[in-house]
């Protein structure tokens, strides 16, 4: 392992805004976090939420307004590109076309004066590495795509770097070829011990590769944590919506303790010591005064059955039904729910099928709601 890996990188208040003919616009505000050792850490967002800006901060390609970039301590900002110690991966390759796979992933290594004998060595060692060995003497005309990204991330990688900056480096690629590239990107930071930053707005990606995720919204770092905890207990209702899927049902709120309430749908089911989670600021608008609460569960806690099976259920109508191999998706038209209700069920249900009336349901170990601010015990808005 390398020493850098081994030591603790931190951004403290990171900022960056943009002059424009309009005015200042900040694309990057007060974002903070810190990873250490070996951790692969994913920056996560829609497009134009602040994670590359903040990745091209880090790699020092764009200047920081405001905040700290530390490692060990030191200020990250004052050090040049070699004492960085940084490899960076694009998602356009960027390799040299007029050079051989050998001379681009010795790129690096000659812009620090090394021998011959350490450039051969080395090279040969990381395409080896990336199963690149046998297209030493090629040109990057002549390679694949996934090819061409294995040779971009070997000079990243031939003058061992302590960190490793990805910028959606599998955006260009199909989708079973970003499948197993991410998975040998994951491989290969870990034999390494690395640290790794990457960007994507992949959900799934993110999730599969991850040690632990930021998600990121309109310059904003929203909510850290590891893949399943982002996934299980979102701190706010855009976490909520844009990992994976997920269903949001209108509620009346009644009796609040210890992080708990219990809630009541439109059409009178109750569920009792639902998981509390109060709305960010600036998610007001997914609420209405009478039904101050929104209960949010994953499609695959949903059960569904025929309406005549579950007469005090939620109902609704199966608009489609598609079978996605491991489990049968589906799609639910209900007045009790902020859009389709999603249902994600091992087999199908008995006696559902398109165009039926169905009900449905979950447990209340499940669910979680978020509550907007003002929202009182009783279930209306705080006066």
């Amino acid at each position: 392992m390398t020493a850098q890996a081994s030591g603790r990188f931190e951004v403290r208040d990171l900022t960056k805004t943009f002059q424009t003919d309009e005015g200042p616009v900040t694309a990057v505000r007060d974002v903070n976090f810190a990873i250490s050792g070996d951790m692969f850490f994913t920056m996560l967002g829609p497009s134009g939420c602040g994670k590359t800006t903040t990745l091209r901060m880090i790699a020092g390609l764009e200047t920081v307004t405001s905040g700290e970039i530390l490692q060990d301590g030191s200020d990250f900002r004052r050090m040049n590109a070699f004492q960085r110690n940084i490899g960076m991966v694009f998602q356009s390759y960027a390799l040299f076309p007029h050079l051989t796979v050998f001379e681009n992933a010795a790129y690096g290594l000659r812009l620090r004066r090394a021998s011959e004998d350490q450039v051969r060595r080395g090279v040969t060692r990381v395409l080896e590495m990336l199963r690149l060995d046998g297209l030493a003497h090629r040109f990057p005309a002549d390679l694949s795509g996934g090819q061409q990204q294995r040779v971009s991330i070997a000079r990243a990688l031939v003058y061992e770097p302590g960190m490793l900056l990805l910028d959606e480096p599998l955006a260009n690629l199909d989708a079973k070829l970003r499948v197993e590239m991410r998975d040998e990107i994951r491989r290969l930071q870990k034999s390494l011990g690395v640290k790794a930053l990457y960007v994507t707005h992949d959900q799934e990606e993110a999730m599969a590769i991850s040690d632990q995720i930021a998600v990121f919204s309109k310059g904003r770092l929203i909510q850290i944590g590891a893949p399943y905890e982002i996934y299980a207990r979102p701190a706010s209702l855009f976490v909520a919506d844009f990992i994976g899927k997920a269903n949001f049902l209108p509620c009346r709120l009644g009796p609040q303790a210890e992080g708990a309430a219990a809630c009541t749908l439109k059409g009178g089911a109750a569920f009792e010591g639902v998981r509390l989670q109060p709305a960010v600021s600036g998610e007001e608008d997914w609420f209405t005064p009478d039904m101050p609460g929104l209960l949010m569960a994953r499609p695959e806690k949903l059960w569904i059955k025929a309406a005549d099976k579950a007469p005090d259920a939620p109902r609704g109508r199966a608009m489609r039904i598609q079978f996605l191999g491991s489990f049968v998706r589906y799609m639910v038209e209900s007045a009790e729910a902020r859009g389709p209700v999603i249902i994600d069920s091992p087999g199908f249900a008995e006696g559902v099928e398109e165009g039926d009336e169905v009900a449905f349901g979950l447990l209340a170990e499940d669910a979680t709601v978020f509550v907007a601010a003002g929202a009182d015990a009783r279930g209306g808005m705080a006066a």
